[in-house]
C-alpha cells in the first residue's frame, strides 16, 4: 500500500478491514436468545462500563463473537476516553510500537495499519515510539470504523446485582436504570479504588497539591517550585511536564536509594505468560507479584533523560517526604535532607485497591473476596498491596466471600488493572490485551450458554429446515 498524505490511504484500509472481517466471517451470528424485559426495561447481554482501550477491546471482541446486546458506558465527553488526552502526561506510550494493542487477531485493525494508511510506510519505520495523541486518533477510528455502541458523558452511579441473575445499573441523570445479564468493568487503573495520597496531606488546602492521575493544566506550574513524590514512570512524566511548562524548579522525592533499572517482567514477557500464568499455583502468583512490587517497573530512559536535561531538576535519592505543613500558600516539606519548601506538590504514587471508596460499587464492595481472604504467604513474604487485590475467576468475574453470593457476584467482571494479580500483567497495558478480551469473552459466552441451555436445547429440538427435500433421487434408482 502506498500512501502519501495523512488519512488518504484510511478508506482503501478500511476496504481491506471490511474484507478482513468478512473472511473471517465476523462478526458472528447473534446466537444469544433474547430476554423479556424487566420492569418494563430492555435487557442488555452485556453493560461495559468504561470505553478506553480495554472497554473498547471487550465491547467489539463481544459483538465479534455474537453477543451483539451490548452497550459500552463512559463518564467522558467522546474522544476523551481515557487518559491518553488528559493526565497522560508522557509524550509517547511505554510499550514498543509493535504492540498488537485492540487488534483482535485482525492485520487491518492494527495500530500499525492504521498509522501507515494515514502517514505510509517510510513514516512507520522511522517511528520509534507510538505518540499518545496518535495513540488516541487510532483509537477513536477503532470506534468508528468498528461501529461500537459506545455512549458517553453517561456516568454509572450505581451497579447492583438483583435476585433473578440480572444487574442493574444506574446512570447520572437518567430516570431508568439499565438492565444487564453481565456486567464488565473496565473503567481504568482505579476502577476498584481511587489514586493513593499519604496521609501526611490531610489538612492541607487541595488546591497546593495534585495526584500524578488528576487532570490539571502544567501550564499553570510555570514560575512556581514543584515537588513530585515518587521516582516511576508517571513520577518522570509529572515532572517534566512541569518543567517543560516553565517551572522554576522541580524537585523529585524518591524514597529508594537509586531508580529502579531492570523490569524483571520484561525478562520472562512472552505469550506463554500471557496465556499461562492465569493456571500458575498461588505460590507462584504470589512470588511473581510481591517481588514485582518491591523491585518496580523502572521509568524509560527516554522518559528520565526529558527531566535530567533541565538543569533546574534535582532528583532526591532515599529522600521520603516525613511530614508536610501548610504556610500560606506554600508547602515545607520535612525530608531526611532537611526541609524543602515548594509551591505545589505532585504525587505520584499508585492507586489503592478499595472497592468501598467507590459509590458505583457500594453493593458488592462488601461482597468481594480478595486474596488476604484466603491465601497466607510464607513469613516474611507478606504484602498487604497484593492481599487486598480482589480473587478473580479464570474468566475474571468475582469471586464472592460467601459462597450465598457467588451467583449473583458471578456476573460482574473485573477487566481493569486490579485484576493483574490474578491473571498476570494481561489489563495493565497494550501488549496482551487481545488475550485478556478473548479471554474475557469466552468466559461471558460460555456462561450465558450454560445459562440459556434450556433455550438452546428447545431451539435445537424445534429445528426443522430440511437438507435433503426429497428429490436429490429419480425415483427409478430407488429401491424400496
Amino acid at each position: 500500500m502506498n500512501h502519501d498524505g495523512a488519512g488518504s490511504g484510511l478508506p482503501l484500509l478500511e476496504t481491506r478491514l471490511r474484507w478482513e472481517l468478512e473472511a473471517l466471517d465476523l462478526p458472528a451470528k447473534a446466537w444469544v436468545p433474547p430476554t423479556a424485559a424487566h420492569d418494563g426495561q430492555p435487557v442488555h447481554d452485556v453493560i461495559v462500563v468504561g470505553a478506553g482501550m480495554l472497554g473498547m477491546c471487550a465491547t467489539a471482541a463481544l459483538r465479534l463473537k455474537g453477543i451483539s446486546s451490548v452497550i459500552c458506558l463512559d463518564r467522558a465527553a467522546e474522544g476523551q476516553e481515557g487518559p491518553w488526552v488528559t493526565f497522560a502526561r508522557m509524550e509517547t506510550l511505554r510499550t514498543p510500537k509493535t504492540a498488537i494493542g485492540p487488534a483482535l487477531g485482525i492485520p487491518a485493525l492494527t495500530f500499525r495499519a492504521w498509522y501507515e494508511a494515514c502517514h505510509g510506510a517510510p513514516a512507520w519505520n522511522r517511528l520509534e515510539r507510538i505518540p499518545c495523541r496518535a495513540w488516541m486518533d487510532y483509537l477513536r477510528w477503532y470506534r468508528r470504523v468498528l461501529d461500537l455502541p459506545v455512549r458517553n458523558n453517561a456516568q454509572v452511579t450505581a451497579i447492583e446485582p438483583l435476585d433473578n441473575a440480572m444487574v442493574r445499573v444506574r446512570v447520572k441523570n437518567d430516570e431508568a436504570p439499565l438492565i444487564a445479564r453481565r456486567v464488565v468493568l473496565a473503567m481504568g487503573i482505579d476502577a476498584l479504588g481511587k489514586p493513593f495520597i499519604p496521609p501526611i496531606m490531610a489538612g492541607i488546602d487541595p488546591a497546593l497539591y495534585a495526584h500524578s492521575a488528576d487532570i490539571f493544566d502544567p501550564t499553570a506550574l510555570r514560575g512556581l517550585r514543584v515537588g513530585v513524590v515518587g521516582g516511576g514512570s508517571s513520577a518522570m512524566d509529572n515532572a517534566a511536564a512541569a518543567l517543560e511548562s516553565g517551572a522554576a524548579s522541580v524537585d523529585m522525592f524518591v524514597r529508594r536509594p537509586q531508580l529502579p533499572s531492570i523490569d524483571r517482567f520484561g525478562g520472562i514477557n512472552s505469550a506463554g505468560l500471557a496465556m499461562g500464568y492465569v493456571n500458575l499455583p498461588d505460590d507462584a502468583k504470589w512470588e511473581l507479584m510481591r517481588v514485582g512490587l518491591a523491585q518496580p517497573v523502572p521509568p524509560p530512559r527516554h522518559s528520565t533523560l526529558r527531566v535530567s536535561r533541565h538543569g533546574n531538576a534535582t532528583l532526591r535519592l532515599s529522600c521520603p517526604v516525613g511530614h508536610v505543613r501548610q504556610v500560606g500558600r506554600t508547602l515545607l516539606l520535612t525530608t531526611p535532607q532537611g526541609e524543602i519548601t515548594v509551591d505545589f506538590l505532585i504525587f505520584a504514587t499508585g492507586f489503592a485497591c478499595d472497592p468501598a471508596s467507590r459509590p458505583e460499587l457500594a453493593s458488592i464492595a462488601g461482597l468481594i473476596r480478595y486474596w488476604g481472604d484466603r491465601y497466607a504467604p510464607e513469613p516474611g513474604h507478606e504484602s498487604p498491596a497484593l492481599e487486598a487485590a480482589p480473587d478473580l475467576a479464570p474468566d475474571f468475574s468475582f469471586y464472592a466471600r460467601n459462597p450465598a453470593d457467588q451467583t449473583r457476584l458471578s456476573h460482574i467482571y473485573d477487566f481493569s488493572f486490579d485484576a493483574v494479580m490474578s491473571h498476570g500483567k494481561l489489563t495493565s497495558g497494550v501488549p496482551a490485551m487481545n488475550e485478556a478480551a478473548l479471554r474475557l469473552v469466552r468466559g461471558i459466552a460460555t456462561s450465558l450458554l450454560v445459562e440459556d441451555r434450556e433455550k438452546h436445547i428447545g431451539a435445537f429440538h424445534d429445528y426443522d429446515t430440511p437438507e435433503l427435500r426429497g428429490d436429490e433421487w429419480p425415483e427409478a434408482q430407488i429401491r424400496r
